[in-house]
């Protein structure tokens, strides 16, 4: 399965996924008065929108290059996290606020076994999504697919954390709901600001990694046909960096084999380097 292929069933599995959460959650945790499980259905309802923004997001990103985009719609991924990640915020922040009044206000929850049962079926769900999207990333490395699979995994960590703030409540630990869902609230916010940092990078055309950079200098000056690197530029595409060089060779060559070299490193960076979707060099004569 292609790289657009998985990313959409990765959305679409998200999207029937969180639903479902969403509906049982919110109506045990209004019958319960829960705020811990009521923040728990408020982040499943932000998953569903996330999982909506991949999907979206990956159909844009999958179209090819055209007059408009003459370099592809790949950003188009990181458009879209960076929106999952500002709704991240505002539920997070909704979170809090509810949480911290029921902390205040020692607000009492009518405990249930129903409670238990769908923070339970929330946990397998949710490693189960964790484990899929986790092998999708590995093969694809995909933005958005990263944004559903840490949100998989931090739904199934907060919702073990629910399920404790439920038992110590049941126990007459009235606070404990407050407290976890305070807790959910601040992790939910950690996970959406490292996403936005990471789409606001990419967006803001941040030069390729040092480290690759590098290799592909010391890749390109093992050629004895190149004298010097004058120039190395990156701009992200994507995923992928579009790179620009102007390499010194040799002034006597002709002008066939002078760009004969850039020609063949055109072909050959982008080969060995997968971060590289396309090279254009600029030949210096020395």
């Amino acid at each position: 399965m292609n790289r657009y292929e998985n990313t959409k069933k990765v959305g679409f599995l998200g999207i029937i996924g969180n639903l479902f959460l969403f509906i049982i959650k919110i109506i045990v945790a209004l019958m319960s008065h829960s705020r811990a499980l009521l923040a728990d259905s408020l982040n499943s309802f932000g998953d569903i929108f996330s999982s909506l923004m991949t999907y979206i997001g990956n159909k844009i990103a999958s179209n090819p290059s055209d007059d408009d985009h003459n370099f592809g719609h790949g950003k188009a991924e990181y458009i879209f996290s960076l929106l999952i990640s500002i709704f991240m915020f505002i539920i997070a922040l909704k979170i809090l606020i509810d949480s911290l009044v029921s902390i205040f206000t020692n607000q009492k929850i009518i405990f249930s076994s129903y409670l238990i049962i769908v923070s339970i079926i929330t946990i397998i769900l949710k490693i189960s999504l964790y484990i899929y999207a986790k092998k999708a990333y590995h093969n694809h490395k995909n933005i958005l697919i990263k944004a559903s699979m840490k949100d998989h995994r931090n739904d199934a960590i907060l919702t073990t954390g629910t399920l404790i703030s439920l038992i110590l409540s049941s126990l007459g630990f009235y606070y404990a709901d407050g407290i976890f869902g305070s807790l959910i609230s601040i992790y939910i916010l950690i996970s959406g600001l490292n996403i936005f940092l990471e789409s606001y990078k990419v967006l803001m055309d941040v030069s390729l990694d040092k480290d690759t950079k590098d290799k592909i200098i010391e890749f390109v000056l093992k050629r004895e046909d190149v004298l010097n690197i004058r120039d190395f530029y990156t701009v992200a595409t994507g995923y992928k960096y579009m790179a620009f060089l102007t390499i010194d060779v040799d002034g006597n060559l002709n002008t066939f084999t002078s760009h004969n070299i850039a020609d063949n490193l055109e072909q050959e960076i982008p080969k060995k380097y997968h971060k590289i979707y396309k090279v254009i060099i600029h030949v210096n004569p020395v």
